[in-house]
């Protein structure tokens, strides 16, 4: 019966008042408010205060499975990255949402995180987003294997693939779907569809804002569980893949080591399978930004295609933030790092008139090392 699962909810060890006021305490002052304009230094000031209220909310907007209408709009603002500053595409846009819509966010996130963690749902290819996995180790753990088979002379193709505005474009019905088939309960799975329902956002720029306009797409951007949603969603990218998948949520590498025609042709199998399951769930691939790079002396540089379109070969490429090349040298990535040190170290030696080193120590620590 209904009224017996919702008793077992409200007992719940994830949603407790404790639980509410701790991530109460925990948030980031810093932070810009929704647009419900409650901002997230009145709810840490008050957190004892409004700990109750807020778990009662939750409570019940989680068993009711209706989220408050404030919790589903957002703010989008832009956020300067680097170059022309009158061009638009180099702005990043940054969603704001309600902060007390995030504090719930956070702790279903923690829940649907030890669900996953219990019942090893995500695979271990999955470095983004997931506990004790990072950058670091999805860069380890892929390179380590390519550089073992250089160094047995074995050649290694690596493909990098792009999803084009991959967390905009999955389509709702289908994520739900997938959240379901990985096994979420019902009630979380129910939460999330009205999280997701008559969503609206407007623009932001400079104190005026532009109309609400639907959200009839996507993984909304700047929320909590948005992340883990999208690694449930591809969570079955790499079913069927022969080659060594590394997925750092929507950045997506395959590696293979190459010793013969049958190789290439895996490869390539591997690379139409890709290519059929992002048609079924309606995700699109950027060819453009999709490249393949050749490892080893012995490469024979055999030509891959994805979805018809020959990939383009590529002998450096960025990968999480790290430069690599077609010979796994770090030297463009210590240079890159050294070049933009030495423009911050200038910056601080143009801005600081005083060399005690009480004062440029710390400096150097926090804005150059």
């Amino acid at each position: 019966m209904k009224f017996i699962n919702k008793n077992l909810l409200i007992q719940s060890d994830w949603l407790t008042q404790d639980k509410v006021l701790q991530k109460l305490n925990n948030v980031n002052v810093n932070k810009a408010p929704g647009p419900d304009e409650i901002h997230p230094r009145v709810l840490r000031e008050l957190c004892v205060e409004i700990c109750k209220p807020l778990f009662l909310i939750f409570q019940d907007s989680f068993i009711s499975g209706i989220v408050p209408e404030d919790w589903r709009k957002a703010d989008v603002v832009p956020i300067f990255k680097k170059g022309l500053k009158f061009v638009p595409g180099n702005y990043r846009p940054v969603s704001l949402t309600s902060v007390a819509g995030k504090v719930f966010e956070g702790l279903l996130r923690d829940n649907i995180h030890e669900f996953i963690g219990r019942y090893n749902v995500i695979g271990k290819n999955q470095h983004g987003f997931m506990k004790h996995r990072s950058c670091q180790t999805n860069l380890i753990t892929f390179y380590e294997e390519v550089s073992r088979s250089i160094d047995q002379g074995v050649a290694v193709d690596v493909i990098y693939l792009d999803f084009a505005k991959a967390f905009d474009t999955v389509p709702h019905k289908k994520l739900l779907f997938k959240l379901r088939k990985n096994g979420l309960d019902e009630n979380t799975c129910s939460w999330i569809e009205n999280w997701l329902k008559d969503r609206v956002q407007r623009v932001v720029i400079n104190g005026t804002f532009s109309r609400w306009t639907p959200v009839v797409s996507g993984i909304p951007q700047g929320s909590v569980i948005g992340p883990i949603q999208f690694n449930l969603f591809i969570n079955d990218l790499e079913i069927g893949i022969e080659s060594h998948v590394s997925v750092f949520a929507d950045d997506t590498k395959l590696g293979k080591e190459i010793q013969c025609e049958q190789d290439v042709t895996s490869l390539q199998r591997d690379l139409d399978r890709l290519g059929d399951w992002a048609l079924k769930w309606q995700m699109k691939f950027n060819l453009d930004k999709c490249k393949v790079m050749h490892f080893g002396v012995k490469n024979t540089q055999a030509i891959y295609t994805l979805n018809g379109t020959e990939l383009g070969k590529s002998k450096q490429e960025k990968d999480l933030g790290i430069i690599i090349d077609f010979k796994l040298s770090n030297n463009v990535q210590c240079q890159t790092a050294a070049a933009k040190a030495s423009k911050v170290l200038a910056c601080i030696k143009r801005g600081v008139h005083s060399r005690d080193e009480n004062i440029i120590l710390p400096l150097y620590k926090s804005m150059v090392r």
